[in-house]
């Protein structure tokens, strides 16, 4: 039977019961739209979660420690392991290592992990805390994004940003835990501060006096500096750049130039000695993060403690992995359900062709012929009952993901994007009807294809 006619053939039957087929249809597309709004809501979770992760600016990024400094390492659940034994020549996170990480392919940028204990002093009110310095790279991070104020003007500009509650704290708005004021928005700190001074104290190195004991190259003195503040951001940036807790930054160069004294972290951490100062750990910036593996596994080889966020993000990918296919799964039931409508619905239009099935051999018609129109019947219901599944399954996603942005912009959180329907799971959506609804039609096929033309004639 030519194509055409067997075109033709399905497509009548499927007019002249239109009702029962057109509620079949229904029921795959229902189905389908069940399965494409799960599915997208999943998705797109996922793509929310590794959005906010690239925007930290730590999904391209791998922290590096002296053995020493990261005790057995870390597993791949990014927790660190029981302390492992450490070879007694460790090469020192100086300059020279920072050189050689920097020639290495795929590597944008090496910075320095530096922190400065200092005292900060606004309007006689002291305050004690540490300084974070970062590198330019920064301003596209999260943690900078609606900024109140500006970025630093150059990397050796004496300018600091402030986290929204160290500036409350600053102001005397927001004092320490317990205290009974509420915290201002971080626009108000801002017109407060921007463009005011902090002066900072903090350890600076010196040069020893001729009087110093033998093996001390310098001394410590208060080293002062005055800070223009330029910004204000509203997240909370605890754990930037993935240690400790950050609530005042400066630029990296500028604190690269302060020459404060840090006590080594290689040795038995009393001595001040005069060698050139080792970096208590390294943040190495990838030009592409399927490149992250590749770049820790050759640092790791030059005999140093590695850690970047995608270890951590394997057991989330593995989470998302299993919400999907639960989702899936959940979604699938509907169609499940809608293809003993298909097999009902052929299995009917059996007992009422059946005369027309027997004149159709009785002219010649293979058993073959008569299965592929029941089999074209079923295709589509299946192929239209999955485009109409995922047109409704889009439209379901969006009417969701506008109410959760109602619901959030009345919680004063910003809008996003909570689902995402992307070209290959239209595709495979409609492919899946099509599958099912052709399995569902394999019985009523067989079926039919089995009917005997004499007994089917003498059918009334």
């Amino acid at each position: 039977m030519k194509i055409r006619d067997l075109t033709e053939l399905a497509t009548r039957n499927l007019r002249e019961s239109s009702l029962r087929n057109s509620l079949t249809t229904i029921g795959i597309a229902v189905g389908v739209a069940s399965l494409v709004s799960m599915l997208a809501l999943g998705i797109g979770l996922q793509q929310l979660a590794s959005k906010r992760l690239e925007r930290t600016g730590l999904f391209d990024t791998i922290s590096v420690w002296p053995l020493r400094e990261g005790p057995g390492g870390f597993n791949r659940e990014g927790r660190r392991k029981a302390f492992a034994p450490v070879p007694e020549e460790t090469r020192p996170l100086d300059d020279s290592v920072k050189h050689d990480i920097e020639r290495l392919p795929n590597v944008a940028e090496v910075f320095p992990d530096i922190r400065i204990p200092a005292e900060l002093r606004y309007e006689d009110r002291p305050i004690r805390t540490t300084l974070l310095a970062v590198p330019d790279s920064a301003r596209e991070t999260d943690a900078f994004e609606g900024i109140q104020g500006r970025f630093f003007s150059s990397q050796s500009a004496a300018e600091v940003v402030l986290q929204k509650s160290f500036a409350a704290e600053l102001t005397g708005n927001f004092g320490r835990r317990g205290s009974p004021n509420s915290q201002p928005d971080a626009a108000e700190l801002a017109k407060t501060l921007n463009g005011k001074e902090l002066s900072m104290t903090f350890p600076e190195r010196a040069a020893a006096p001729s009087t110093a004991p033998d093996g001390t190259a310098f001394s410590v003195v208060p080293g002062k500096r005055m800070l223009k503040i330029v910004g204000v951001i509203d997240p909370d940036a605890e754990g930037f750049r993935g240690r400790g807790r950050a609530r005042v930054f400066v630029p990296l160069q500028f604190a690269e130039n302060l020459h404060f004294v840090q006590l080594p972290s290689m040795g038995d951490g009393t001595k001040l000695s005069d060698d050139p100062p080792a970096y208590t750990s390294l943040n190495v910036r990838v030009k592409d993060a399927s490149q992250v593996q590749t770049v820790e596994a050759t640092i790791k080889k030059m005999g140093f403690t590695t850690f970047s966020i995608l270890d951590a993000a394997r057991s989330l990918q593995r989470l998302f992995a299993v919400i999907d296919l639960f989702l899936g799964a959940f979604g699938s039931l509907a169609l499940a359900v809608a293809s003993i409508g298909i097999v009902n619905t052929l299995v009917m239009a059996i007992l009422e062709r059946r005369r027309e099935i027997g004149i159709m051999k009785a002219l010649g018609a293979s058993d073959t012929d008569v299965k592929r129109i029941f089999f074209a019947e079923a295709g589509a219901m299946g192929i239209l009952g999955g485009a109409t599944g995922v047109a409704l399954g889009w439209t379901i996603g969006r009417a969701i993901n506008f109410g959760a942005n109602i619901y959030l912009t009345r919680q004063g959180l910003p809008e996003e994007q909570l689902w995402s329907v992307p070209w290959w799971l239209v595709g495979g959506a409609i492919a899946f009807a099509l599958v099912v609804s052709l399995l569902s039609g394999w019985y009523p096929a067989a079926r039919a294809s089995r009917l005997d033309p004499v007994q089917a004639l003498r059918y009334e």
